[in-house]
């Protein structure tokens, strides 16, 4: 987003940014969004109820039984920090004089060196690629790990969870499946200034397999 000049971006918008330049400065620039359907609140629940089901081995300082990864879970009180939407964890690049900023869902510390871990939600079981989907995101939060003075690993962990039944007693169980995925911070940081150069000159052209930006060129003047 852009407040009084300043530049504040998320791996969210950065990843419009590499879906479509052109849709990514009219959200930045003009406030004109992508048309949303309506949005279902169970992933939100479900976040809510993760987080909470990981603080309980936090408290207990032990990790949940399908997280066979070592290490242990960040503290409580900066991983609170970390998941707030209007804070998370920040940086300020003097280069571009523009902010990244994330929002964590939980860390691992394993050997001094902080880890993100993402929980996806999802309604069919991942495919062998389903990682890369979420590599933009992975690749910001070990940037910003890194700037704010973290040792890491350029190593992330996604926890996909996809419903396998509904039992007696309205219980529904899911099948949990942690992934390890390798980061690169330098691709980040190129990705994020990229984005900031765009938002600073004109309005790109619009993307050729983009359905948003294109629809209505003959007749909509942006300009």
């Amino acid at each position: 987003m852009i407040v009084a000049d300043k530049i504040i971006l998320s791996p969210s918008s950065l990843n419009l940014f590499l879906e479509c330049p052109k849709c990514f400065w009219l959200h930045e620039v003009r406030k004109i969004h992508r048309p949303k359907g309506p949005f279902p609140s169970l992933p939100g629940g479900m976040d809510i109820a993760i987080k909470s089901y990981f603080d309980k081995f936090r408290r207990e300082d032990t990790l949940p039984p399908f997280l066979k990864f070592p290490g242990r879970l960040v503290e409580e009180n900066l991983i609170k920090e970390w998941r707030n939407n209007r804070k998370g964890i920040r940086w300020f690049d003097s280069e571009s004089e523009a902010t990244l900023m994330g929002a964590l869902d939980d860390c691992l510390i394993d050997e001094e060196c902080y880890i993100p871990i993402d929980y996806k939600t999802r309604g069919w079981m991942i495919k062998e690629d389903s990682h890369t989907y979420y590599q933009n995101q992975l690749d910001c939060y070990t940037l910003l790990l890194k700037k704010n003075g973290f040792q890491h690993k350029n190593l992330a962990y996604l926890i996909f969870w996809s419903p396998e039944e509904v039992k007696e007693n309205n219980l529904v169980s899911f099948k949990i499946e942690p992934v390890k995925v390798e980061t690169n911070p330098e691709t980040a940081l190129k990705t994020f200034q990229a984005a900031v150069k765009i938002l600073r000159g004109f309005m790109p052209e619009h993307h050729s397999a983009c359905l948003f930006c294109s629809w209505g060129n003959d007749f909509v003047n942006f300009e």
